[in-house]
């Protein structure tokens, strides 16, 4: 008994010693993770340095030979506000307390600091982009760059997870870097001689709701049901999970009429003997299998799972599973996603798995060619350790509903179609944080959607000043370039519709720039890799715009569009050497439009005009150019730059 009593004696004298060292370690003062060696910190402006620490803990920062002390609050967090400095460097930045250092940074400069933000066409690097012969000559010291880890929160994150890796520019890393941010940045080095850090935050596929704050996208139309989803996650994600599945069953109990019937199918106790076995191949299905996967399928597997495993168990992983699913496990569910290309990760709840026989249950709707039969071997449980537990199977499935054209909203915090979840993990923990300019490339998730499009965007460019301290900050919008199959008649498109929406935010705000890109998209293609055009067209508007230097914004945009006799002028401004046709005698891309009624119209360029000859109809009540998913256009100006795609009423 006393040997009992020593022991447990010992273990709570360790677990204390333990807690006392683990508090004293969390309570020694650090800094935010955006900030690492090698950073770039931006010059000519108040420099914000901010961390954590023990209440009530003074902490001094240094900079060069800057210096100012900081008190923690209450909460722990601490910021110091160091005074501007011109550009230069390397220096060294140290955090102290009374007179020992608890932090430094070497190799830090002081310059332009840009925020790249966006989807796939920000996140695409510069590896995978056209002109490759740019990295073996890629080597400047003085630009710098990282990339934000992809971070869904569903509530603002204090800090990054872990501190960012800050590297200059070699051949040996700037294949890993945002290509188009990177071209920007390399043109602008060329003419600001100044040492500049690129920051990406970007997610492939994500729409601008994801990077919009709660409280700035509350004042957007319809998002307050999503955002209070949000809320409820955050605080009780067992429930919310459980809310969103109720959710999710009454839309497909509306969509599919044997959805009442197959909730059977997900209880732990439904009998699947019957159910064919999923094959090794997807090859090996029976062909009258195949050509029946177009709707519902359901799929069904058991594990068998000791204690410890249980215990353990934190994540369902199913890799991309079909455009939409529902997750159980032992009759519960636990998940469901809305994107095809998407990988399922669904947290398992304590209390949900158990030791021995559990019962994965997944009712699939996406298209032929999806990955329900393939690469099983994806498929685990993932452990708090690291470790997984295989789904080798066998897996069962059984053949649903054939449904086309079914839409089932995602949950508000399912990546890629989350609300605010980005901004929490990826915007928030790197602000304040001092910047040059904001560069954005983002909208092809959001075709369909243009009319909100306008406001989102807006909502986005003032959100992201007011979290970076910067109310004026340049923003500068990379407008959609072309995708898709060539119209051979008008017809509507949502790819045009959203270049227009982007065009509008762009005009109303007095400090932001549109970069036109229709001329170097690939139809083929939503990633086209031709990234260092669009690169130094950033790298233009930033001279005018951030830099103050002499010149245009932009390239050609029509200003109106006016009767003259039988024809239509249509009137451009931001032209410089006059307006230029390729490859023919007129200009193409253009429609006269009554009502709803398009039709194409040539164009004869006269000076900064385009004239539309016998366009002028009574029933003509606008004029649209370039007005599709992926349009085929010859008009440019002098310095080689594309005429923006528009439309206008006719004057």
């Amino acid at each position: 008994m006393r040997s009992i009593r020593a022991l447990a004696g010992c273990a709570l004298s360790a677990s204390l010693l333990w807690s006392m060292a683990a508090h004293a370690q969390s309570a020694a003062p650090t800094l935010a993770n955006i900030f690492g060696d090698h950073a770039v910190l931006q010059r000519d402006r108040p420099i914000a340095i901010w961390g954590n620490a023990a209440p009530g803990t003074a902490v001094t920062v240094k900079l060069n030979d800057r210096s100012v002390t900081a008190q923690t609050g209450s909460d722990g967090k601490w910021r110091a506000t160091l005074p501007s400095m011109p550009a230069g460097g390397p220096y060294t930045l140290d955090v102290r307390t009374g007179t020992a250092s608890v932090q430094r940074l070497s190799d830090i400069m002081i310059g332009d600091v840009f925020l790249c933000g966006g989807q796939s066409n920000m996140e695409f690097q510069v590896k995978h982009a056209t002109g490759l012969e740019v990295i073996p000559s890629a080597n400047d010291a003085a630009l710098r760059f990282t990339t934000i880890p992809d971070s869904s929160k569903t509530a603002p994150a204090g800090d990054l997870a872990k501190r960012v890796d800050w590297r200059s520019v070699t051949p040996e890393t700037v294949g890993d870097a945002s290509a188009v941010c990177y071209f920007m940045a390399r043109s602008l080095r060329g003419t600001e001689k100044v040492p500049m850090g690129i920051i990406a935050s970007e997610w492939g596929g994500t729409r601008i709701e994801s990077w919009i704050s709660a409280p700035a996208l509350a004042t957007q139309p319809s998002f307050t049901e999503g955002l209070n989803a949000i809320a409820m996650f955050d605080r009780d994600p067992a429930a919310a999970t459980a809310a969103d599945g109720v959710r999710r069953e009454k839309a497909w109990e509306a969509l599919d009429p044997a959805a009442r019937t197959e909730r059977a199918f997900r209880n732990a106790d439904y009998d699947d003997r019957k159910w064919a076995t999923v094959p090794a191949q997807y090859e090996q299905l029976p062909a009258a299998d195949r050509d029946r996967l177009g709707g519902v399928v359901w799929l069904r597997t058991t594990v068998d799972l000791t204690p410890a495993q249980v215990a353990s168990a934190q994540t369902l992983r199913l890799g991309p599973i079909g455009r939409y699913d529902e997750t159980y496990v032992n009759g519960r569910f636990v998940g469901g996603g809305s994107v095809d290309w998407a990988w399922r990760n669904y947290g398992i709840p304590a209390g949900m798995l158990r030791a021995g026989r559990n019962v994965i249950a997944i009712r699939t709707v996406g298209p032929k060619q999806d990955g329900r039969f393939t690469d099983m071997s994806i498929r685990t449980i993932g452990l708090s350790d690291g470790g997984a537990v295989p789904l080798a199977g066998p897996w069962r499935y059984r053949i649903g509903s054939v449904l086309k054209d079914v839409a089932v909203g995602p949950a508000p915090w399912d990546v890629p179609n989350s609300l605010t979840t980005l901004y929490n993990g990826m915007i928030a923990p790197i602000a304040p944080y001092g910047l040059k300019l904001a560069a954005w490339y983002q909208g092809e998730s959001n075709t369909g959607q243009a009319a909100a499009y306008r406001g989102l965007m807006s909502t986005l460019m003032a959100d992201w000043r007011r979290a970076f301290a910067a109310p004026e900050l340049p923003f500068f919008v990379v407008q959609l370039t072309s995708y898709g199959k060539p119209a051979t008649a008008p017809r509507d498109s949502g790819w045009a519709a959203l270049r227009q929406s982007q065009a509008q935010a762009v005009a109303a705000d007095a400090h932001a720039g549109l970069a036109v890109t229709i001329d170097v998209g690939d139809r083929f293609d939503i990633h086209p890799a031709q990234k260092t055009v669009i690169g130094e067209r950033l790298a233009r508007l930033a001279r005018v715009v951030a830099y103050g230097q002499p010149g245009l914004r932009s390239g050609p945009e029509a200003a109106e569009a006016a009767r003259q006799g039988s024809d239509i002028v249509v009137r451009f401004r931001n032209v410089t050497g006059g307006l230029q046709r390729y490859g023919g005698a007129g200009a193409i891309g253009f429609e006269r439009c009554a009502g709803t009624m398009c039709s194409f119209v040539d164009g004869r360029v006269e000076g900064d005009t385009v004239v539309l000859p016998g366009a002028n109809r009574p029933e003509v009540t606008a004029v649209r150019y370039a007005w599709a998913d992926a349009p085929f256009v010859n008009l440019f100006d002098g310095a080689d730059l594309p005429a923006a795609p528009f439309e206008l009423p006719v004057r």
